[in-house]
């Protein structure tokens, strides 16, 4: 017997009435009469030539055929149900999607993962980590953290919080006081976009009213999340954002010895300005705005 030729209606007539033990059972389950099921169950029989039900007073048994049939088709049809129901479900859960930095994706977003989770566990997020400047009109991203003055044309902005940073470092390295900065290395990352408001070292030796150390040497990264794990690993003190180092700072990994703090730019929650919103999406915007207010962890977002 050939796949095409597979008669499906009878074989789950078959199937439903070898589970139950009983035609009339097989009918109320499947929705039609028994005299039905007898009759798709002797076509079954008729081309295949085998007899699959011993027939007795109100009740059938399997013979050996049928007992050799029925495991079969029973694995089929509970495979075939458990596999549509996983993908409807799948097609029923939520998703929305947020663009950010890989540094703010893995420093600030997953670590997080846990209480989102919490709360909403029928939306699923989806993180799309880049350094570039997403272009929410073109693309399926439904929020996206924006860093600093604008302009965002075309895009519904609100402020969240002003990033701040400040000096940190393994505290292996025994840095204690501004003093220290003479003999470890400072580090530092690339600003994608050179302005004289980025926090930088220049910038804060300016707030310390102090003088960079004319012989200390410096590492120098193009991504912010390289420069953190360089402080982590011990290889000097970085100026960094203290909202992607709240987990080295609470677990020790880091320490930030001294001051002054000096402020960053401003992170923005991003959206369509003209497009109505989701509930899935205003969900995952309010727990974002939850997130960075000061009575949680500080937040962070991506740089644009």
């Amino acid at each position: 017997m050939q796949r095409r030729s597979l008669p499906l209606s009878a074989l789950r007539a078959f199937e439903a009435a070898a589970r139950l033990g009983s035609f009339k059972a097989a009918a109320e389950e499947l929705a039609v009469t028994p005299t039905a099921i007898s009759h798709q169950i002797r076509a079954l029989e008729a081309q295949t030539g085998l007899a699959l039900f011993d027939r007795q007073v109100r009740k059938v048994a399997l013979t050996d055929a049928g007992g050799q049939l029925y495991p079969v088709l029973r694995d089929g049809f509970d495979a075939f149900e458990s596999t549509l129901v996983r993908l409807t479900q799948q097609r029923m859960r939520a998703q929305v999607s947020i663009s950010a930095t890989s540094a703010f994706t893995v420093k600030w977003l997953v670590p997080r993962m846990a209480d989102f989770r919490h709360r909403h566990p029928d939306i699923d997020l989806q993180l799309q980590a880049t350094d570039d400047v997403v272009d929410l009109r073109s693309t399926e991203i439904d929020i996206a953290i924006r860093y600093g003055r604008g302009p965002y044309p075309g895009l519904a902005i609100e402020p969240l919080f002003t990033d701040r940073f400040a000096p940190v470092a393994n505290p292996r390295l025994g840095v204690l006081s501004p003093d220290d900065l003479a003999r470890v290395p400072l580090i530092r990352f690339d600003w994608k976009h050179v302005q004289p408001e980025n926090p930088t070292w220049e910038r804060w030796f300016a707030a310390a009213r102090r003088r960079r150390p004319s012989q200390v040497g410096q590492l120098r990264f193009s991504d912010e999340g390289h420069a953190i794990q360089a402080a982590v690993a011990g290889h000097g003190i970085a100026l960094v954002s203290l909202a992607l180092v709240a987990e080295e700072l609470e677990a020790g990994h880091l320490v930030q010895p001294f001051g002054p703090v000096i402020d960053g730019h401003t992170y923005h929650l991003a959206m369509y300005a003209d497009r109505p919103t989701s509930a899935p999406v205003r969900a995952v915007a309010e727990w974002l705005r939850a997130q960075a207010r000061p009575d949680s962890r500080s937040g962070a977002g991506a740089r644009g």
